[in-house]
């Protein structure tokens, strides 16, 4: 992940700026920052090509005021460049669920966002075969994650995965990687398992398409990897 400390120190100082003051103009940058005003356009034109900010209009009360002045603010994309807790968030939400509601709870959370994602990206695989569906999950995966592989051994597809976006959280709770599991299982109608895991050290997590296991789906439930 990108962080504001890989950035020139003039687009960083303008990104902390951002950050610790909110929105600001081109004058109230170049005077506290101590840049000329063109200098401010040029790093505010890169930056927000980058979408790390953003710019919007204020316009005046008072009668007769001219054009409104533009501001400057992060972006979502932006506010992710300053530190974040999300993965221990996250195994905290998921110990905190198994701690006072059980595994069954947990099992059911799970299966709720497995839910949600195949209803979100069924349509995009409806009246294809089973090579142009898997194509297509790769094109989604591929969304979050640039690294992903397909590969065909003899009655298995392959689809791997080199660059896990959950990676901080799966490796200390793994049992969020069943959904990703059932999700395909659902999807594709046929057994799917984890032959590597990065929890294992391998390096990479690969899923296992087996074309001659199918699945009833109507009847299929989510269930913990084994």
């Amino acid at each position: 992940m990108i962080d504001s400390n890989q950035f020139p120190a003039p687009r960083r100082d303008i990104l902390y700026h951002l950050k610790q003051y909110g929105p600001a103009t081109v004058a109230d940058l170049s005077s506290r920052l101590r840049m000329t005003g063109e200098a401010v356009r040029q790093h505010l034109l890169q930056l927000t090509q980058d979408r790390y900010i953003q710019r919007q209009s204020e316009r005046t009360q008072a009668p007769g005021a001219g054009r409104p002045s533009l501001s400057y603010s992060l972006t979502l994309e932006g506010e992710h460049l300053f530190p974040k807790s999300y993965d221990g968030l996250t195994v905290e939400l998921i110990d905190t669920i198994m701690s006072q509601l059980g595994e069954e709870a947990l099992k059911q959370v799970l299966s709720t966002m497995t839910e949600s994602r195949v209803q979100q990206w069924e349509f995009r695989l409806r009246g294809l075969n089973l090579n142009e569906r898997v194509a297509a999950l790769k094109d989604i995966y591929m969304e979050n994650d640039s690294f992903i592989d397909i590969e065909q051994d003899g009655e298995e597809i392959l689809l791997i995965e080199r660059n896990c976006p959950f990676a901080n959280v799966a490796m200390k709770r793994p049992a969020l990687c069943s959904v990703t599991v059932n999700v395909l299982t659902r999807l594709l109608g046929l057994r799917v398992v984890r032959k590597e895991t990065f929890q294992n050290g391998d390096g990479r997590c690969v899923f296992s398409i087996i074309s001659n296991q199918p699945v009833d789906t109507g009847s299929y439930s989510f269930s913990f990897e084994k």
